[in-house]
């Protein structure tokens, strides 16, 4: 029996990383949704937090076209202490602004992931995770953009907890794998129903 391919769509090293890991089989391929396009007329219409991140998360799948696939689209939405939803930086100025905002706060973040087949959602799901900033000194926050450079405008809120974004936090309340952007626990337990990881 020939089971579908899971295709990735997205160019994401980290959601690539954690999917390997995993020992899940995958293909990753570019979305050609426009993003930004998609995220404005689903703020336009109301959406909000993990609503936002999950119509993201199905935009990005079904804008990829392969027959006989799943299709894996993922979304991360970042809420503020004061309900400010942040995205990705555009500029290292502009991200220490943002850190200096998140400083001494705790913040959500919210993972969606959703799977589309033959043109369908089958299968969706989000998690959030909440991240406890240290209070950060203007010089800490020169000093990290100045080591972890421009690879961090492609993260919201600027970090990756698995490297140095760590000394950013002084508590974290949710799994690693929210914080980098996947609900890995559900989506290992669809691909287990669909036979693609063994039971």
């Amino acid at each position: 029996m020939n089971h579908p391919r899971l295709i990735l769509a997205s160019q994401s090293e980290s959601r690539r990383r954690m999917l390997a890991a995993a020992g899940i089989a995958h293909v990753a391929l570019r979305s050609p949704c426009d993003e930004e396009a998609a995220k404005a007329e689903f703020r336009a219409a109301g959406l909000a937090g993990e609503d936002l991140a999950l119509a993201l998360a199905e935009a990005k799948a079904a804008a990829v076209e392969t027959r006989g696939d799943l299709i894996l689209g993922c979304d991360q939405i970042l809420v503020a202490h004061d309900g400010t939803q942040l995205d990705k930086a555009e500029s290292l100025e502009q991200l220490a602004q943002q850190l200096a905002f998140l400083s001494g706060h705790t913040h959500r973040l919210i993972s969606a992931a959703v799977i589309v087949e033959e043109g369908q959602t089958i299968w969706s799901a989000a998690e959030t995770a909440h991240l406890t900033m240290r209070a950060l000194s203007l010089a800490f926050i020169a000093d990290y953009l100045a080591h972890e450079g421009e690879s961090l405008l492609g993260c919201v809120g600027g970090y990756r907890i698995e490297g140095m974004g760590a000394q950013l936090f002084s508590a974290v309340e949710g799994n690693s794998f929210v914080v980098q952007g996947l609900p890995m626990f559900p989506l290992l337990s669809f691909l287990r129903t669909r036979a693609l990881l063994a039971s």
